[in-house]
C-alpha cells in the first residue's frame, strides 16, 4: 500500500500534506499533554515491532503480497492518535532509509495508513466492544474485525487517491486495492488478536493505559 512518487496528483500530494501534518501536529501535541511513565516504552516496543513486522511479506494470491501495517494494533492498545504519531514515525523512515513510499507521497501514506487506518479501527474496536461485551474473547474477535476493516478501508482511501490523480479510474483501482487487501486484512487481523492475547496474558495492565 505504500505509493511511490509519480502516482498522485500536484493538489492530491499537497492535500494528504496538510491533513497528514495537521493529524501529526495534533498527536504530538496531544501525547506531550497525556502521555505518562509507561506509555514511553510501549510506544517505542511497539513502533520498533511494526517497523520490523513491515518489512515481512507474505504471499496472498496471483503472484501479489501483504504485510503486517499495525496501525490498528496501536490504536487498539494505546488510540488513535498514537497510532497517527508511531505509523508517521514508521512511514518516514522506510521512506527515507528505504525507499518504501515516495517522499512525494508520503503524505498520502501516512493518511491512508496512520489516520485512516487508525482512526477506523480504534472506533470499530471501541463500537464492537460495547455492543459484544468486556470479556477477553469479545475483545479479540472485535480486535480481528477492527484490524481487517482498517487494512480495507486505508486500501479503498487509496484507491481514491489514485483515481482522483488519474493514475487509475475507480472500477479498477477500486476493486484491486480492496480485493487484494480484503486478503490481507486477515493477515493483520490474526497478529493483532495474536499481540493484543500475548499483551492480555502477560502485561494486562498495559490495556488500562489512557489512550490518546
Amino acid at each position: 500500500m505504500h505509493i511511490p512518487d509519480g502516482f498522485l496528483s500536484t493538489a492530491t500530494v499537497a492535500t494528504t500534506y496538510v491533513i497528514s501534518a495537521g493529524g501529526i501536529g495534533n498527536a504530538v501535541r496531544l501525547a506531550n499533554k497525556n502521555l505518562g511513565e509507561k506509555h514511553i516504552p510501549m510506544m517505542g516496543i511497539l513502533a520498533a515491532f511494526i517497523f520490523a513486522a513491515q518489512m515481512l511479506n507474505f504471499p496472498v494470491a496471483g503472484g501479489t503480497s501483504g504485510h503486517f501495517l499495525g496501525a490498528a494494533l496501536v490504536a487498539i492498545l494505546l488510540g488513535p492518535w498514537a497510532a497517527v504519531l508511531i505509523m508517521a514515525v514508521v512511514l518516514t523512515g522506510q521512506c527515507f532509509i528505504f525507499q518504501d513510499g515516495g517522499i512525494l507521497a508520503l503524505g498520502a501514506n501516512i493518511f491512508n495508513m496512520g489516520i485512516v487506518g487508525g482512526f477506523s479501527a480504534y472506533y470499530i474496536y471501541k463500537g464492537l466492544s460495547a455492543v459484544l461485551g468486556d470479556s477477553n474473547r469479545s475483545k479479540l474477535i472485535s480486535g480481528f474485525a477492527a484490524s481487517w476493516a482498517s487494512v480495507l478501508l486505508a486500501s479503498i482511501a487509496c484507491a481514491i487517491e489514485l483515481a482522483v490523480s488519474g493514475t487509475s479510474p475507480l472500477s479498477v483501482a477500486l476493486p484491486a486495492m480492496a480485493g487484494v487487501h480484503a486478503i490481507i486484512g486477515v493477515g493483520e487481523g490474526l497478529i493483532t488478536v495474536a499481540v493484543v492475547s500475548l499483551v492480555m496474558a502477560t502485561r494486562s495492565d498495559l490495556l488500562k493505559l489512557q489512550r490518546i
